[in-house]
């Protein structure tokens, strides 16, 4: 049997960087059972309500949904259950530091495979504002329109508001 290569996306948590200033990121390894990883590999995997926590030195990923295994028997794992993550203990220690300050909380980005094993990335974020959403649509919006007009001059087409 040959090695899997490549980076293959599972699942990614689009709604976390428009609700949370991310400011580190990490890659870590996840503990799972075979059918936890029989559906990933379906490509069924979802991060909308997960977190991660360190509990006594060890980090912990929660509310992650893994639908169970569509051929799996009685061995099924729970959809929503506790998985570990695997990271070193320097990393561990600064992330714990991190969480520890007020407003700072760790969020599931991606679940993908690398090189055949499951990956999980996880950001440092700290909650935005309704203002600060707001502001960063507004930029998004006008980063685009500045775009779209410099695709029409490039064109040649006729710019909104010039002769």
């Amino acid at each position: 049997m040959s090695k899997e290569q490549g980076h293959k996306v599972v699942a990614q948590n689009r709604k976390a960087r428009h609700d949370y200033l991310i400011s580190d990121t990490w890659e870590a390894g996840l503990v799972l059972t075979g059918t936890e990883v029989k559906s990933l590999r379906a490509g069924r995997a979802s991060l909308v309500d997960g977190f991660a926590e360190v509990e006594n030195g060890e980090v912990w990923l929660l509310g992650v949904h893994i639908p169970e295994y569509v051929a799996g028997t009685w061995t099924n794992h729970t959809p929503r259950r506790k998985r570990k993550l695997l990271l070193n203990r320097l990393e561990i220690d600064r992330i714990d530091a991190k969480v520890s300050e007020k407003g700072f909380t760790l969020v599931p980005l991606s679940l993908y495979f690398k090189d055949g094993r499951a990956k999980v990335e996880i950001g440092l974020g700290k909650g935005k504002k309704t203002y600060d959403k707001r502001q960063s649509l507004a930029a998004r919006d006008a980063r685009r329109e500045t775009e779209r007009e410099l695709g029409r001059r490039g064109k040649g087409m006729r710019v909104k508001g010039m002769g």
